[in-house]
């Protein structure tokens, strides 16, 4: 054993390529568990670490990884030779199959082989391993102080390698590996131990900026150049293309595969800094990177297909295998970078330095502008509507709603190309639809102008009945829009001047390009809007009644057959429903919002109009739709009063039921004579 132990120390000591010395490593690993002096366990230990021929300059994971396998493997063959009974020698020569040492004993002495000759970052590599293989085997037999040292000694080591980073470049980027795999193994005590403010700003540019990790996103661009024309209507994107092997290789490093324990290193991290300027610090590197992102993403030839084409414009290579890989490594660094921002929100709301008006608006922005970035990742994917995104989303919003010059800013800034228009290319259309969902939550902030100039201006092209059937989901966006402008209290002058014209737009935008669920809420708002005593009700005091009139002349002609079925709602949540039950049904949706004078005016009319559909399941839904406005507290006590009176007093019940009487019938009270009989 001991001509075995200093043939492989001389071997160790004359290697000076490090491809001779990674052939030794093996050798360390088998002889390691097998040593029985614990102080040749400890000087086999010193040499591994202080060996420069295996840690080849510049520091990569790679050979820094080789050096985590060995203490790693060498940990495990120990418990598990433990855990079995002892081999008989074959021959004299042949090595004892065991050691003769405890679990303290071994640990002990490989751990002393951590000492001043080799710098902190080697001690890491070492600590690591084998906290991550005790763990791994779950081994009962370690006490719990051993453990406890084993992972002080990890931090110390840690944070003394973050120290002494200038010294030894590259160095952080095996700290970051090393916490990655056993931050959470870590006490909370030990935890609390790193030095944050040091940890950090290493992360965030080891994630997204090292060439350990997404490389600031450069990769993206490279795509662009391989994207070849297959066939006259096809494009692919070979697998075995340079940017394709590229990316490949990207996710297979030490550092991208593992994102999501990453990304919540990062964020624990940023609850725990100290140097306030380093979480911004932090957005800022984000930010940059996201940018890079939908800078790179834009010049590529693959952002010009929509999402919903590809099958018919991409090579079915591109569309299975090449493709998806892009995306799976865009959704995990998306994601990344939303866990962080997470964090960061987190701490802003808590923190009140950072809450303050010199950096909280600040934060807000920044924060918005990545979601905007990296939108065309979690909309394609969508997550914009997982509980991580949107807290970050409306987070932000409502940070940023406190300040109005800040909100104005911040929607110039990402202000469709071209207001008024559609834009040709399907990214510039997926950021138009960024913007129109944020904008919609800052009608109350800004001013009218802008809110004319800018918002109303953006949404209106895109609610043209007559538009692309393609674009239904920023259709349904700019009519949100729309009727969030509308209802700002500020904006009375502009309500004045588009209510009309958006009425007329709903009326001609049903049943296609909206559905019956989009019509019944945008009618319904408008009348809200409208209803006293709103400054638009002032302005325009009978808008409500003439929007009733419209959808009373539109249910006499309309037709009642079913309209199809709509395919972004689940059959069992939809109903089959006619273009004349679905006004009608609007109308009953609006009556709990009008005045008194104009409700007694229209509970005969609407029960005229439910006799106007002769579908009998069409007119059964009506009834109860209509029973159900009248009866479960929609209406204010006014309204009910009125409601009660009509139904019970005026013949609302029979008017339902039956019809509308005739003329000359006069309604007297039960058990009254008639006049002839009075006579």
């Amino acid at each position: 054993m001991d001509r075995t132990l200093a043939t492989l120390l001389r071997s160790l000591q004359t290697s000076e390529h490090p491809t001779e010395a990674s052939r030794l490593l093996p050798t360390v690993t088998s002889l390691l568990t097998k040593l029985s002096n614990p102080l040749n366990v400890t000087l086999l230990v010193s040499h591994v670490l202080s060996n420069d021929a295996l840690y080849p300059r510049p520091i990569d994971l790679a050979h820094a990884r080789q050096i985590f396998s060995v203490f790693y493997t060498a940990a495990l063959r120990f418990l598990e030779d433990k855990q079995q009974p002892p081999k008989a020698l074959g021959h004299p020569s042949q090595l004892p199959s065991q050691s003769d040492l405890s679990v303290t004993e071994w640990l002990t002495a490989v751990v002393k082989g951590a000492d001043d000759s080799s710098p902190r970052w080697r001690h890491t590599l070492l600590l690591g391993g084998l906290l991550l293989a005790f763990q791994s085997k779950e081994f009962e037999h370690i006490s719990n102080s051993l453990r406890n040292t084993l992972e002080g000694a990890l931090i110390t080591a840690s944070n003394l390698a973050l120290v002494q980073k200038e010294t030894e470049p590259n160095c952080e980027i095996v700290v970051v590996f090393v916490l990655n795999h056993t931050f959470p193994l870590l006490s909370s005590m030990h935890q609390a131990q790193i030095h944050y403010d040091l940890l950090l700003p290493v992360l965030v540019d080891a994630t997204f900026f090292s060439r350990e990790g997404l490389e600031y996103g450069y990769w993206l661009g490279t795509v662009d150049n391989d994207v070849v024309q297959s066939s006259k209507q096809t494009f692919n994107w070979p697998i075995n293309s340079k940017s394709f092997q590229k990316i490949t290789e990207i996710k297979a490093r030490q550092l991208t595969a593992g994102l999501g324990p990453l990304s919540r290193l990062i964020a624990h991290a940023i609850e725990n800094v100290q140097d306030r300027l380093l979480i911004i610090y932090s957005t800022n590197k984000i930010a940059e990177f996201s940018r890079n992102l939908l800078t790179c993403w834009r010049q590529n030839k693959l952002s010009e297909i929509d999402p919903r084409e590809e099958a018919q414009y991409l090579d079915p290579e591109a569309a299975s295998r090449s493709l998806p890989v892009l995306l799976h490594l865009l959704r995990d660094a998306m994601f990344a970078s939303v866990i962080t921002l997470r964090s960061v929100l987190g701490r802003l709301l808590c923190d009140g330095i950072l809450a303050s008006n010199a950096n909280a608006p600040a934060l807000a922005m920044q924060t918005l502008h990545i979601l905007r970035d990296t939108y065309f990742i979690a909309h394609r994917f969508g997550l914009t509507s997982s509980s991580q995104y949107m807290f970050v989303s409306f987070t932000a919003i409502d940070i940023l709603g406190r300040y109005a010059v800040q909100t104005e800013t911040f929607l110039e800034a990402i202000r469709p190309t071209e207001v008024g228009q559609i834009p040709l290319h399907p990214l510039d259309r997926l950021l138009d639809l960024f913007f129109l969902n944020t904008a919609e939550h800052f009608t109350l902030v800004i001013s009218p102008s802008m809110n004319q100039n800018l918002l109303f201006n953006s949404a209106a092209p895109y609610i043209n009945p007559q538009g692309d059937p393609r674009l239904g989901e920023i259709y349904e966006a700019a009519h949100s829009v729309m009727l969030a402008i509308l209802a700002a209290p500020q904006n009375t002058q502009v309500a004045v001047n588009s209510v009309p014209l958006y009425v007329e737009t709903l009326l001609q935008s049903f049943p296609g390009p909206l559905t019956a669920r989009q019509f019944r809420l945008a009618i319904k708002s408008v009348i809200r809007i409208a209803s006293p005593p709103s400054p638009v009700a002032v302005a325009m005091p009978l808008m409500q009644a003439i929007v009733l009139d419209m959808l009373r002349a539109r249910v006499e002609q309309a037709p009642e057959d079913v309209l199809p079925a709509n395919p972004d709602i689940p059959i069992e949540m939809s109903e089959p429903l006619s273009e004349k039950s679905v006004c009608l049904l609007s109308i009953i949706d609006c009556l709990s919002l009008i005045p008194v004078p104009l409700l007694e005016e229209w509970l005969p009319l609407t029960a005229d109009l439910l006799h106007k559909v002769h579908n009998g399941a069409q007119k059964q839904k009506c009834q109860q739709r209509l029973w159900e406005a009248l009866s479960n507290g929609e209406m204010d006590v006014d309204r009910a009063a009125a409601c009660v009176a009509w139904w019970t007093s005026r013949g609302g019940r029979e008017h339902i039921v039956f019809g509308a009487p005739p003329e000359e019938q006069e309604y007297t009270m039960s058990g009254a004579l008639p006049l002839e009989a009075k006579l």
